[in-house]
């Protein structure tokens, strides 16, 4: 038998061949440099696949959501209940396809929105970066329809497309978020949902059309333990083959290769010298660490709430800012550009105090002039800690905002929201937030923030203990 026979190892389940050639020379020290810096490139990459892993191709995962190319919108607001994802939204109903443009583009149809409703797409690559919108923001309220071309494509656009969104890569998240006014709008909000539309460029025109997506033979299955050590770079070449290295990257992977990372190329552990295996595991656990640390530096902190800026964005917003990017997936894998939605969050209260619903009662003052800056919407949320999850609670409200039904204003134009576990009355249930029996974070989200609360940073009031 040829002893060039490739083998497929299930562990890993890459194609590894007894002929790949011998890595380069490289020393253990170089070695653990490169893959410090390297794993710190892929992490987000990683972080990615493991969702689109998870969701669109292992139907046992718990997450799985639909195949490539399908469409899913999931028509409920989250709750107490709903705990595979921390920090979860209950402003807007989700919607999402993960995208294969490797044969074919793909198109999305978004209907006209008549009644002001905030909704987005958020267009995701496989680097994270955050590569277009469609939605309210970008594109306005009118019907529009969306082509999805990756690397390769070199066809016509036909008539009748509002705009080409070209990829680096074969993959692509659409992430749709719409907006649902409250309990009450669940229907109408449900109805613009049926309005999102998925096909083929094939079956946009009307073709006979059998492939809609590759059979993804060079995408392992994903394995936790296998991205935390040496075959991480496995993964990485297998995710880049779907991709052309950026021009910008040229000698950044030139440098990579001398530990193995090539797009498309078989990575062999048995290959290297066990001594250069050691420092290329041990790189990974310092680029990790430095990821975690640097997660806990996005942003800067007023008024007790952290505001967390530039973390994500397209690759000209990220170029060359690898372990911003990294962090940034570490703390919360596809946040939105800061033009299209901002976070602040607090655990802590005016007098630098954490917040627990079990020790005190709050409020949070807006002056009529400090009111959240948002041409879309503003909400806050409540989340019980650590499980940073939604909280039971008599009203079943977990969110309270500038939709909220039944908001009351003062006089002057001033708003006051009452945060404490207890309700606070007939004449003050109305602006409560009900609070955790415990320590808790309040998560702020603005929808389209206004231009003006973002240089400088707009920071909510302190949160006040209230007696």
């Amino acid at each position: 038998m040829n002893k060039c026979v490739i083998s497929i190892f299930l562990i890993t389940g890459l194609f590894l061949s007894s002929c790949s050639p011998k890595p380069e020379s490289v020393t253990p020290q170089e070695a653990k440099q490169i893959a410090e810096e390297a794993y710190i490139y892929a992490y987000p990459m990683l972080e990615h696949y493991k969702m689109m892993f998870a969701m669109a191709m292992y139907p046992e995962s718990g997450a799985y959501t639909a195949p490539f190319n399908v469409l899913f919108n999931n028509p409920k607001l989250n709750g107490p209940e709903d705990t595979i994802i921390v920090r979860p939204n209950n402003d807007t109903f989700y919607s999402g396809v993960w995208f294969d443009v490797s044969n074919q583009p793909e198109i999305m149809e978004v209907p006209e929105i008549t009644d002001g409703r905030y909704y987005s797409f958020q267009i995701i690559d496989m680097y994270t970066h955050n590569i277009d919108y469609i939605g309210t923001r970008k594109t306005g309220f009118d019907a529009g329809t969306y082509m999805f071309v990756g690397p390769k494509w070199d066809g016509e656009t036909p008539e009748g497309i509002s705009k080409v969104i070209y990829s680096e890569g074969n993959y692509l998240l659409a992430l749709g978020r719409t907006q649902v006014f409250g309990p009450a709008d669940v229907e109408k909000a449900q109805e613009i949902m049926k309005g999102y539309k998925v096909m083929t460029l094939g079956d946009y025109l009307g073709q006979d059309n059998q492939i809609t997506a590759s059979p993804l033979l060079n995408l392992p299955p994903y394995n936790p333990a296998k991205i935390k050590d040496e075959n991480f770079i496995g993964y990485f070449n297998a995710l880049m083959a779907m991709a052309k290295i950026h021009p910008s990257e040229k000698e950044l992977f030139e440098k990579f290769a001398k530990i193995g990372i090539e797009p498309g190329k078989p990575f062999n552990p048995d290959d290297y010298d066990p001594e250069i295996i050691a420092a290329i595991n041990e790189g990974i656990q310092s680029g990790m660490e430095k990821i975690k640390e640097a997660s806990m530096e996005l942003g800067q902190r007023k008024n007790g709430w952290q505001l967390i800026a530039n973390a994500f964005g397209t690759r000209e917003a990220m170029q060359g800012k690898y372990l911003t990017r990294a962090a940034a997936a570490y703390f919360g894998l596809w946040g939105n550009d800061l033009e299209e939605a901002f976070y602040p969050e607090t655990t802590f209260d005016a007098d630098g105090e954490e917040l627990d619903g079990s020790k005190h009662n709050y409020l949070l003052h807006f002056e009529a002039d400090q009111l959240p800056p948002a041409k879309a919407f503003w909400s806050m949320t409540m989340y019980k800690l650590p499980a940073q999850l939604l909280i039971e609670n008599e009203i079943n409200r977990y969110v309270i905002g500038s939709a909220t039904d039944g908001l009351k204003y003062n006089d002057d134009g001033s708003l006051d929201i009452y945060i404490q576990k207890e309700n606070p009355g007939k004449d003050k249930v109305s602006n409560w937030l009900p609070a955790y029996d415990g320590p808790f974070s309040m998560q702020s989200r603005f929808y389209w923030p206004d231009p003006k609360a973002l240089d400088p940073l707009y920071a909510p009031p302190a949160v006040q203990k209230h007696n």
